[in-house]
């Protein structure tokens, strides 16, 4: 690749106005098309990012132009429209999960493999300065040897902000695929993978309410367990808790805390690319009259924070430089298996071991800078 690489988007919905604010302002990528299943909506967002090329998704996978598709559809087309993409030739970056299911997502890889294309897969938060400096700071041995994690995401649902929140609680979606996978992946790009998951899950409504937009007050099904609570196993040793529901009246977000056999850790928000991280140190013996505070120390965030679509530039320059990109395909694929597996343990009350598995994830480099020209 040289010069800026030509990306064309499918998927023109509200996950769309943020890839596009941050890839239209990238030197080494070029917007030249978006396609949707209703074109007037990709001609809305065409014209008010200046994007040359509108229509459908056949429009985008035959423009000479798109080298790199950005799949942003919902997440049970996410296997279709990435293998169209792949058929004609085209890089693939998806929104997560990669798929609804691991044969076609295996079959998705493969097919990648077989035509010399390359697939990464959201979330690409693990590519932001906030999570990048705590993985850094775990690498320089702050806390030691990790032992185990906890996680914990915690809202009353989508369905009180989001305008059409029926597919969030659909198949292929619910706390567990929506969430699970900026947990998942994070810990992951930490940790290693992860060998066995068991898994508890509860709906404990079989119907919500839309609360706002042209729809508000209209009724939908909950297809899938609303809150999900899940024990897992990593290669490494680690074990964890995490927590993710849509039932909670507590508001909490983003709890991802580390300890280890020197210290303990607390990242920043995996939903987000950048965030605080501190850390403490063992007390170490307990005196009489010893005080019991514990000092937290900061670590410094350091890189260009930006937002969605940094995974995708990341693909494009380390497909020029003939390097591993960070979110990867694989990656996206055993985090998927990961939390297919906690679905099914949350079905089934047994504890399942993991199949697939992950090279390491490499890090960022401190000195990334998404608005340079390298190509």
């Amino acid at each position: 690749m040289t010069g800026p690489v030509g990306v064309g988007i499918v998927g023109a919905g509200v996950i769309s106005q943020t890839y596009l604010e941050n890839l239209t302002s990238f030197p080494d990528v070029k917007v030249v098309a978006i396609g949707d299943m209703i074109p007037e909506r990709a001609k809305a967002k065409a014209e008010e990012h200046g994007v040359p090329s509108w229509g459908t998704l056949e429009d985008v996978l035959g423009n000479p132009d798109v080298e790199l598709v950005v799949n942003l559809t919902i997440p049970e087309s996410h296997i279709a429209v990435s293998s169209q993409a792949v058929a004609a030739g085209k890089h693939v970056w998806t929104e997560k999960p990669l798929g609804l299911d691991r044969e076609g997502a295996r079959q998705l890889l493969q097919d990648a493999d077989a035509a010399g294309v390359r697939v990464g897969s959201a979330p690409d938060t693990i590519l932001g300065p906030g999570f990048q400096s705590a993985k850094r700071a775990i690498a320089e041995g702050v806390i030691g040897t990790p032992l185990f994690v906890q996680t914990a995401f915690q809202t009353q649902g989508p369905d009180l902000w989001h305008p059409e929140p029926a597919f969030l609680f659909a198949k292929g979606a619910g706390p567990l695929l929506d969430m699970g996978p900026y947990y998942f992946s994070a810990l992951v790009s930490l940790l290693g993978p992860i060998a066995g998951v068991a898994a508890r899950g509860s709906r404990f409504r079989t119907e919500r309410h839309i609360h706002t937009g042209p729809r508000a007050g209209e009724t939908f099904s909950v297809e899938v367990p609303s809150s999900v609570q899940v024990l897992s196993t990593f290669e490494g040793g680690q074990h964890g808790t995490h927590l993710l529901s849509f039932d909670s009246a507590l508001e909490r977000h983003g709890v991802v805390e580390i300890h280890g056999t020197e210290g303990s850790i607390v990242l920043p928000d995996p939903n987000r690319f950048d965030g605080p991280t501190r850390y403490v140190k063992p007390l170490g013996v307990f005196r009489d009259g010893m005080k019991t505070e514990q000092e937290w120390i900061d670590v410094e965030q350091q890189g260009t924070v930006v937002g969605r679509g940094l995974g995708v530039l990341d693909m494009v320059r380390a497909i020029a430089d003939g390097r591993p990109h960070v979110a990867t395909g694989e990656l996206g694929f055993h985090v998927l298996d990961v939390l297919l597996s906690a679905q099914d343990s949350a079905e089934t009350g047994q504890y399942l071991e993991i199949d697939s598995t992950v090279a390491p994830v490499p890090p960022v480099p401190v000195d990334f800078d998404p608005f340079a020209s390298t190509l």
